[in-house]
């Protein structure tokens, strides 16, 4: 009587632990896996290498999501160095030409896969120009950036520069678009409001890096307000950063600091459940005290040219 007692009892535990199994199982079915591109770096804004998934934390809508997996990024990037060359940058620009040849020659470096980033350069003193085309040459490059001089009497067109390069993005479909933006301080001319602009560059899944040589200015035309609004809400938005210096001496320095944590990213995948509605925000942070994350999610790619 004991024994068919003992053997009812493991029965019953066996099936709980079944029904428990299969309900798991079931739930993990229903997730769908999402990645995002994650910047990590320290106060002094180092890269911090050799974290994974204990170190990161995502949240859609605020809601933390089961971090899965986390790998260094190795898929190319194509890189879009938008550069003022209105008449405002004349005193920047000498010192803005010394210091982007050494970013796009960190940039252009093979992987650890073996793979290389694509970078372009495009002026936008008056209309958004292609100094060079994309290419992971960088002594091609060198010669669109010798190309880049102030144009007199010019204004600056970086909200429209902007628009442009999410859509070339969109024609040569890339999959991992990253805008970086040397901007002097002065009067903007584009025509567009910062809604105009916030939403395409959202829609490409690019992250903007916006460096601005100068004094912020503010109460100006309704034209650099919505410059103003971009750059800050940009950066914040895309899973870039902004930097604010008071001069461009300070411009190779950083750009030789933005090189390194670019080419430093991580893969980061993560679960999250089956829903109809799409979050409105996704963000990263990090579990390690004095660290900073910043997070990119990863475009959407065709079925047929998905990770295996």
């Amino acid at each position: 009587m004991n024994d068919r007692r003992v053997s009812a009892a493991a029965l019953a535990v066996a099936a709980l632990c079944s029904a428990s199994w299969f309900g798991a199982a079931s739930l993990s079915a229903q997730a769908i896996q999402k990645q995002v591109y994650v910047s990590v770096v320290d106060q002094n804004g180092a890269a911090v290498p050799d974290l994974g998934p204990s170190d990161i934390v995502v949240r859609e809508d605020n809601v933390a999501r089961e971090v899965l997996r986390v790998a260094p990024a190795d898929d190319p990037m194509q890189i879009a160095v938008l550069v003022d060359t209105s008449q405002t940058a004349r005193n920047d620009i000498s010192q803005i030409r010394q210091a982007l040849p050494p970013f796009v020659e960190a940039l252009t470096r093979p992987n650890e896969a073996g793979r290389k980033n694509e970078v372009a350069i495009i002026s936008f003193g008056e209309r958004p120009t292609v100094m060079a085309d994309y290419s992971t040459n960088p002594g091609a490059l060198k010669k669109g950036i010798d190309r880049l001089w102030p144009l007199d009497g010019s204004g600056a067109y970086f909200l429209d520069a902007i628009v442009e390069t999410v859509q070339g993005f969109r024609k040569r479909e890339a999959q991992r678009p990253v805008i970086v933006a040397i901007v002097v301080e002065g009067r903007e001319l584009s025509y567009r409001m910062y809604d105009q602009v916030l939403e395409p560059l959202r829609n490409s899944s690019a992250a903007l890096y916006a460096l601005m040589i100068g004094q912020p200015m503010s109460g100006l035309s309704e034209e650099t307000r919505s410059r103003n609004i971009v750059v800050d809400r940009g950066p914040t938005e895309s899973g870039g950063s902004r930097e604010q210096l008071l001069t461009s001496m300070a411009l190779a320095g950083k750009l030789k600091q933005l090189a390194d944590q670019l080419t430093h990213q991580y893969l980061v995948t993560y679960a999250r459940p089956q829903t109809l509605i799409p979050p409105e925000r996704v963000t990263v942070g990090t579990t390690k005290p004095g660290l900073v994350a910043r997070g990119t999610p990863v475009k959407d790619q065709k079925p047929e040219s998905r990770r295996p």
